[in-house]
């Protein structure tokens, strides 16, 4: 992320990032509202009097002042992207209620107009203010240790490999490593994890997320430009600003369907009259209320309350969204595609069996081996020497002169004795396949790596890894499995080591030994076969495959790479947040599909009452007006909870 991504995000219109601003805003539409139903008030008064001369004055003033904020809007948007929209709808049917002498009615127009209008300002603001509220938790200073010295400096200022020290209570102003302290943090803002989790020396923390009761210090890993932190507010920021294919076909749909109503209209105005006997002054009246009720005003707010707010849920849950468009997308999958490591397993091997011949002393076994294994950088190396620790914390390795041969195995010589550590190749394949009984095959059967250790020629032991499945990713594929979703599997291991993993997973199809343009065309031949293919993975391998999906997903703790190329990304590499982010999708679309069906359904209702005369411009305002806020406040129901598959 560069520095102007912070600009991106910061760069906006004052009105949608300072919480003062907005709440001003809103307070002066439901001001101005407010007035022009006090004179309102006063009008009817007077005119129930029979004072016209005064009430027609009051009306006036109200529509100016209620009527202002609107016809503002719907002027400028029709200049700027030359169409007409509903808010000049509203500006004609007041005015034209005005002309033929309906000052009250026109008046009551522009107040509920006006009134709805702050309540739309306010809802749609909600969904804005769940990002404000995020951008609050980023600390603007933190304290810097120089030479032992403490000094505030703003975040800005630090650098990479810079130590901070964060005391209890406070929130951690950059990414970082743990250097010193142990502490429990509350990273539920940043991951969605509802538990502080322990935080020791060598533990990553976040920015934004809160120290629990020990102070630590930390080495600043990434400059405040490019935290998760701030990697979560653009991902939102720009979502947000993306529609989905149904809002870009309700707001084409917009222009067209206004010019059809205004062509109604005028039909309304002159046809009743010739063909049903109506008088003029009614035939105009009932033109002017269509032009209210047959306005799409609700079928326009179906969709972006909605999507704003899935987003927002989403962002506080540990579900980063790109755009709307893949959230809905979503809802469409037919076949997720799983990367293997990193994804399905927790991508780290981890010693699964160590068997030693009986005659073997065991002190010197694992001593030999934790001595050996301790100077390797190796992958292997490190779960060996991790899992000896574990089953004997006591062990100490001493420091022993090891010849490594990259790929293969360590030997080295200890007090005399010669020890080799490594694959069949390394040791001797023909005294390895002798060990045990075959042993060793029925242990690669299962997907597992074998590591042998050779003591002056003789095998004395193995030592069996294997990359560990998520204990989530069964739950997972058996949820999708239940909602209809196929599963498969694309991975760069052995077929064998693919085969044993999908059948544990009980993945319905998989593929080894793909390379990552082999991914690619397995996306391809997805697609044609069964429809829509989300994929989901996290390495730089990954990349094109998720590039050439429908819905790319990442891994939160990915390579940059697939964190760019994805559509979606799964915060802290939580593979259960897969079935949230498919249940949030299916809401959303349900909730859309509720809002359109019911705007349009109001629509028709109020059009067919107004034509049999049984509808006043009033009661069809409230009704055009009542069913707008309804599908937004139903939009914004999704900013609560997240429900799983």
């Amino acid at each position: 992320m560069e520095v102007n991504s912070v600009e991106k995000i910061t760069d906006v219109n004052i009105s949608q990032q300072n919480p003062f601003m907005i709440k001003c805003l809103e307070q002066i539409e439901l001001i101005n509202a407010t007035i022009a139903g006090i004179l309102i008030g006063f009008g009817w008064f007077y005119n129930f009097h029979g004072n016209e001369t005064v009430a027609i004055p009051l009306f006036i003033l109200a529509f100016v002042i209620g009527g202002y904020a609107k016809a503002k809007e719907g002027i400028q948007e029709t200049i700027a992207e030359k169409k007409l929209n509903v808010e000049l709808l509203m500006v004609f049917a007041a005015v034209g209620s005005a002309i033929i002498g309906y000052w009250e009615e026109g008046a009551i127009l522009i107040f509920i107009f006006a009134l709805s209008g702050a309540l739309e300002t306010y809802t749609m603001n909600k969904s804005q203010r769940e990002i404000l509220a995020l951008m609050s938790l980023q600390p603007e200073e933190a304290m810097i240790l120089v030479n032992g010295k403490e000094s505030k400096v703003h975040v800005s200022a630090l650098n990479i490999g810079d130590t901070i020290l964060v005391k209890p209570g406070e929130r951690i102003p950059t990414d970082g490593v743990v250097l010193s302290g142990k502490t429990n943090i509350d990273q539920s803002a940043i991951t969605g994890e509802s538990m502080p989790v322990e935080k020791n020396t060598s533990d990553e923390v976040f920015a934004g997320t809160v120290n629990g009761n020990g102070s630590i210090t930390i080495s600043v890993m990434k400059k405040s430009t490019e935290t998760m932190f701030h990697k979560i507010l653009e991902l939102v920021q720009t979502a947000q600003s993306e529609k989905s294919p149904s809002q870009q076909f309700i707001e084409k749909f917009e222009g067209t369907y206004v010019k059809g109503v205004l062509a109604l209209v005028g039909l309304m105005m002159i046809v009743p009259h010739f063909a049903l006997g109506w008088n003029w002054n009614e035939s105009i009246y009932r033109a002017l209320v269509l032009m209210v009720v047959a306005s799409p005003c609700a079928l326009v707010a179906s969709i972006m309350p909605a999507t704003l707010s899935a987003i927002s849920n989403g962002a506080k849950s540990g579900l980063l969204f790109k755009g709307g468009i893949h959230l809905e997308k979503l809802n469409k999958t037919d076949v997720v595609v799983f990367d293997k490591t990193g994804t399905l397993t927790k991508g780290e091997p981890t010693v699964t069996d160590i068997i030693t011949l009986e005659t073997i002393d065991q002190d010197e076994f694992y001593k030999s081996v934790l001595s050996i294994e301790n100077q390797s950088t190796h992958p292997l190396a490190k779960a060996i020497v991790a899992k000896i620790y574990e089953d004997f914390p006591a062990r100490t390795a001493e420091m022993t002169s090891v010849e490594e041969k990259s790929g293969f195995g360590v030997s080295a010589v200890i007090e005399n004795i010669s020890w080799k550590i490594g694959k069949a190749d390394f040791v001797g394949s023909v005294i390895a396949k002798d060990f045990h009984d075959g042993v060793s095959e029925k242990l690669a059967l299962e997907g597992k790596t074998i590591v042998y250790v050779i003591r002056e020629k003789e095998i004395v032991g193995l030592i069996a890894l294997k990359d560990v499945v998520r204990q989530e990713a069964k739950e997972v594929i058996g949820k999708l499995r239940e909602q209809g979703i196929k599963t498969v599997m694309l991975t760069g291991d052995s077929n064998s080591t693919a085969e044993v993993i999908a059948k544990e997973l009980n993945i319905d199809q998989f593929k080894g030994e793909c390379l990552p343009e082999e991914k690619v065309n397995e996306i391809k031949k997805l697609k044609k076969k069964f429809g829509t293919v989300t994929m989901i993975g996290d390495g730089i391998n990954d990349a094109p495959a998720l590039a050439t999906s429908d819905v790319g997903i990442a891994m939160g703790e990915g390579t940059d790479v697939a964190l760019e190329t994805a559509d979606i990304i799964l915060m802290k590499n939580e593979l259960l947040k897969l079935t949230n982010a498919v249940a949030l999708s299916n809401k959303m679309n349900r909730i859309i599909k509720q809002n359109i069906v019911f705007s349009l359904s109001v629509i028709a209702l109020l059009i067919c009452s107004n034509f049999f005369q049984v509808l006043d411009l009033p009661l069809g305002v409230i009704g055009h007006e009542g069913s707008t806020i309804l599908v937004i406040l139903n939009g914004l129901r999704l900013l609560k909870g997240n429900e799983e598959i």
